[in-house]
């Protein structure tokens, strides 16, 4: 089984930069878009269809905000649109599709980059979400998180890391909140299970800087419950083709996707 999961910054941007002919060379079983900025109604669209990939989307208030969408070859045995809460519910920041023995879900949490506002949103996020995850983690189920979290967890996952400590994607509460997660909750980065190697980002500035000098981040996950920890056989970042400042990020798994 392989999963991808993409912040597309905007998905009729990205088609329009190839997303769609890049997937259809991806042999993906599942793909995980977040930050679609897109209503339900538009994803139903035809030209927002992949030929032989079932299509769900979930959207802001104001779809512009935000949004998520899965597609999956397989049609699921039900898709899950809410959590629960405001922050996530509001701003159509989860999506989820159930299909036997595991669940995989788009997760787009708030970047906290605008302002002290949206920094506050994102942490309300995180105290939200982890509760979920905590609950999660103790059903008889697996759990595939593509989630595009805008925090780097760890030194090796950004560059320059001694200069990033006072900035929103490294603060000491956000790198707290993933040991949390995959130290205390034992949720699993697939990255990390199958590469140890320093410089693999997922997110760049929008700058030549940026990019000629590799000033990166790693931002997008994927995280796993126990269960999914020995199928992970690789992992791999794509930093070209890029169709938004994320990098397409891509894993297989020795899974067959039922339901």
């Amino acid at each position: 089984m392989r999963v991808i999961s993409i912040n597309v910054n905007g998905v009729h941007n990205a088609i329009e930069q190839g997303l769609f002919d890049w997937l259809h060379t991806q042999n993906a079983d599942v793909i995980c878009l977040q930050d679609t900025r897109a209503s339900v109604y538009e994803m139903e669209a035809p030209e927002m269809q992949l030929h032989g990939y079932f299509c769900y989307a979930c959207d802001a208030e104001q779809p512009a905000q935000g949004g998520v969408a899965i597609y999956t070859r397989l049609q699921p045995k039900a898709i899950i649109t809410s959590l629960g809460f405001e922050a996530a519910d509001r701003y159509g920041r989860y999506i989820q599709a159930d299909f036997d023995k595991v669940s995989i879900a788009s997760v787009f949490m708030p970047s906290g980059h605008k302002d002290e506002q949206e920094l506050n949103q994102k942490f309300k996020f995180m105290d939200d979400f982890g509760r979920h995850l905590d609950k999660q983690r103790r059903k008889r189920r697996d759990y595939i998180y593509c989630a595009s979290l805008y925090i780097a967890h760890n030194k090796l996952d950004v560059k320059h890391w001694r200069d990033c400590q006072q900035e929103t994607g490294f603060l000491t509460p956000e790198r707290a909140w993933m040991d949390e997660v995959i130290e205390t909750m034992g949720f699993i980065d697939a990255l990390r299970e199958v590469n140890r190697e320093g410089e693999l980002y997922s997110w760049w500035a929008d700058s030549e800087q940026a990019e000629l000098l590799n000033l990166g981040w790693r931002f997008d996950y994927q995280l796993l419950t126990q269960g999914m920890r020995r199928t992970v056989r690789s992992a791999k970042l794509s930093r070209q083709p890029r169709f938004s400042q994320h990098a397409p990020f891509s894993v297989d798994y020795d899974w067959v996707l039922s339901v």
